[in-house]
């Protein structure tokens, strides 16, 4: 058949790449064989632009138990016969299109890639990235995705536990969602997603097919500047029902725990619905599959067998039946209310055969599908950036109020609390949160078990903006930090990676320099990448947005009752520094919120020490192992003075930090954002033991004060009232919203 650019470019498919599937087939593909290959070489699905580069993560570690890629999340062994399943997935696109369904239907998506391997999903968490709240469409973005989040989070019954948002140019008009899920199950009933065994029935599941959601896969995830292109993709926006899939996850866990020999495997149909569930099931189990459309129970009438294979319509699961088992999975899903219907079977000719009734409309190598192209391009970096990165810090004015500075990071969007968002989310549900959202990762409780897990989403495209390496590097340690800070050890990462057209040579020079960064991370720390999603094409107007690798961290706690806190909890305790001396540096405000609120400057180069992240992070561990700290909390955005402001808003104590003198600059000193530095509250008999641990891994340790009064008062330059601080971080999102 002739094929228009117009019709490749609606399902993403270049002219090259039209002309390397007609070679590999030997033929011209039909419309609906060309929709599929469009669907499967999407960068959603196929990762051909980041394939390569992912390699560079490790992905093998003493507690992993699946292979990265292979099934439809990463599980990692936590003992007492327990594991834990996690993945983290962008629903960008459709969020900047329509942001409470496309936020949604994100949470949905990820909840199914979870209860799909028979683990029971326990928690949510959230990364968020939106323009400015000062301007209308912006917040329409981000009130309209918490929503969303909400809406479907709190119907299906999940707690939605911590997660972090960040507000910047950059995103403005092209919001990321990144929505990140954790289960846990035993182990031996871990459900694989593979399509095996020539006879055994495919067996749909859930909602019927609709026309929502057409090229979410192949138009959404892989065009640029979705707002230029409302009308047209609009349609490409799935609609969900939490209420169903509360139904299909009980039951799909039902047939996973009580019922596993009556099945070969579950499949969630996500992205390119029917066509990727299918082909990627049978790929992994080296089988072939026929699948007959005009089975398939549908919502709209006249639906073409073209529009029935790529719709993303929600709430849907494939389940691979073994033979002679039909009826009794039937009846379970009747039990639940669930319609189940048996659409194909798989085969072992390695062939992808459609019909429609008695007609053949599609057959495909099911290889050849689901391989598609890699490219390792040539990297160039940014126009401007060695400009950036070699600014003259230290030629910007000191600050001349630092209390009223204070204030206003306290206040800035990205820096205060986010209670607004989080008190819209049910963070209490199935009564396993032992921390929620608020501090540095949240903790769970295992049920049945002493254990406990801590969860955080992390990552700073600012960073990455200016240094990409070392910014992917920064995004791993810090959320690795964050877990250390309530006393888990990091065992495991889910990482969803945002960028602008991997096409454009300063947008892929970003990705592999970012990915190079987290990997270099990775091996230094000994955290494997179990899971995770690349979302491309993250532009507005021709602007990418910053590169933002956002980190989902699970870390292990042996007795989840010794978990440590953030907030100072008694007069009298000690206040050290750990990972630095009380000394500012102009190179620490690099992409700093206290350069960008102060000089209106992003700019400067970040940077981080592996070996001594390692040093702080075991001190931190040792510390909280042996009883030694009382409160624990990470330096991040606003550095050392907002970080102590913390401390004392949550604790409802204030410092007495009078004594304190800090050299150098005082804004670097205060409000620098050097890496590898906890703030760690200790007993006052106890500051001793704590100067030998930290001496033993050789990490610098400074003292700080006391916890005493309702003041933060730090040496000669900060004496604000706690009713001061409290009043400046607890407003600031409600009156950029004008709520």
């Amino acid at each position: 058949m002739s094929v228009s650019q117009h019709f490749l470019d609606q399902i993403a498919l270049s002219r090259q790449e039209y002309e390397l599937i007609v070679a590999r087939l030997g033929r011209e593909p039909n419309e609906l064989e060309l929709g599929m290959f469009g669907a499967l070489w999407s960068e959603h699905c196929g990762y051909k632009n980041s394939r390569p580069l992912l390699r560079l993560l490790p992905s093998q570690g003493a507690y992993v138990l699946t292979q990265q890629g292979e099934e439809n999340a990463g599980a990692v062994d936590i003992g007492q016969g327990l594991c834990v399943v996690m993945k983290i997935e962008s629903h960008n696109h459709p969020s900047a299109i329509e942001p409470y369904q496309g936020a949604a239907t994100g949470i949905g998506g990820i909840v199914r890639d979870i209860f799909a391997m028979g683990a029971r999903p326990i928690a949510l968490l959230d990364s968020l990235r939106f323009g400015p709240l000062s301007e209308q469409r912006n917040r329409y973005l981000f009130t309209g995705v918490v929503a969303g989040i909400a809406g479907y989070g709190n119907c299906m019954g999940i707690p939605t536990v911590g997660g972090e948002i960040y507000f910047e140019e950059a995103y403005s008009q092209n919001p990321l969602v990144n929505v990140m899920c954790v289960g846990v199950a035993p182990k031996e009933r871990l459900v694989s997603a593979r399509a095996a065994g020539a006879g055994n029935p495919l067996m749909l599941v859930g909602s019927g097919t609709g026309r929502d959601g057409l090229h979410g896969a192949s138009g959404l995830a892989s065009r640029t500047d979705p707002h230029a292109r409302y009308d047209e993709l609009r349609p490409a926006v799935q609609i969900g029902d939490p209420f169903l899939e509360k139904l299909l996850m009980e039951a799909c866990l039902d047939l996973a725990h009580n019922h596993a020999e009556w099945i070969v495997g579950i499949q969630d149909l996500g992205a390119a619905g029917l066509t990727s569930s299918s082909l990627e099931s049978a790929a992994r189990g080296g089988s072939g599959l026929e699948i007959d459309v005009a089975k398939v129970p549908r919502r709209e009438e006249g639906m073409t067998p073209y529009e029935v294979m790529i719709a993303e319509s929600q709430e849907r699961m494939l389940i691979i039946v073994k033979k002679g088992h039909e009826d009794d999975v039937k009846a379970l899903f009747d039990r639940w209310e669930l319609r189940s219907t048996i659409i194909g079977v798989v085969t072992d000719d390695g062939l992808a055969r459609i019909r429609d009734g008695e007609r053949e409309v599609a057959c495909l190598p099911v290889g050849i599908l689901t391989e598609a192209p890699q490219y390792r391009r040539e990297g160039v970096p940014p126009a401007g950036l060695a400009e950036l990165q070699t600014f003259a810090l230290d030629s910007l004015p000191d600050v001349a109020d630092p209390g009223a500075a204070l204030l206003r990071l306290l206040s800035l969007p990205t820096i205060a609390t986010k209670r607004w968002v989080y008190r819209q989310y049910d963070h209490h549900v199935m009564t396993n949160t032992v921390a929620g959202p608020g501090g540095d990762a949240a903790v769970m409780r295992i049920r049945g078990t002493e254990k406990g897990i801590a969860l955080c989403t992390d990552g700073n495209g600012r960073y990455c903006y200016l240094d990409p390496h070392a910014g992917g590097a920064i995004a791993v340690a810090e959320a690795a930090r964050n877990v250390v800070c309530v006393g888990a050890q990091p065992i495991a990462i889910t990482d969803c990676l945002n960028f602008g057209d991997p096409n454009r040579p300063d947008v892929y020079y970003q990705m592999e320099q970012v990915i190079g960064g987290m990997a270099v991370a990775c091996h230094k720390l000994g955290i494997p990448v179990i899971s995770g999603n690349v979302s491309l094409y993250n532009e507005t107007a021709g602007q990418p947005v910053y590169p933002s690798p956002v980190i989902g961290m699970l870390g292990l706690l042996a007795d989840v009752s010794r978990r440590c806190p953030m907030a100072f909890a008694q007069e009298g305790q000690e206040v050290f520094l750990l990972g630095a001396e009380l000394a500012g540096d102009a190179s620490a405000l690099a992409g700093s919120e206290y350069l960008k609120e102060a000089h209106s400057l992003v700019a400067g180069r970040p940077s981080i020490d592996l070996d001594r992240e390692v040093g702080l992070q075991r001190v931190a561990l040792a510390a909280i192992a042996e009883g030694l700290a009382t409160a624990c909390h990470d330096c991040a955005e606003g550095g050392l003075a907002v970080a102590l402001a913390e401390m004392c808003i949550a604790g409802g104590l204030g410092l007495d930090a009078s004594g304190l003198n800090l050299a150098g600059r005082l804004d670097a000193a205060l409000f620098g954002e050097g890496q590898s530095r906890i703030v760690m509250a200790v007993a006052p008999e106890a500051g001793k033991r704590l100067a030998e641990v930290a001496a033993a891994h050789d990490v610098p340790i400074a003292y700080i004060g006391r916890v005493a009064g309702e003041r933060l008062l730090l040496g000669r330059y900060i004496d604000l009232p706690l009713a001061e601080l409290a009043s400046a971080y607890e407003g600031g999102v409600e009156r950029e919203l004008g709520a």
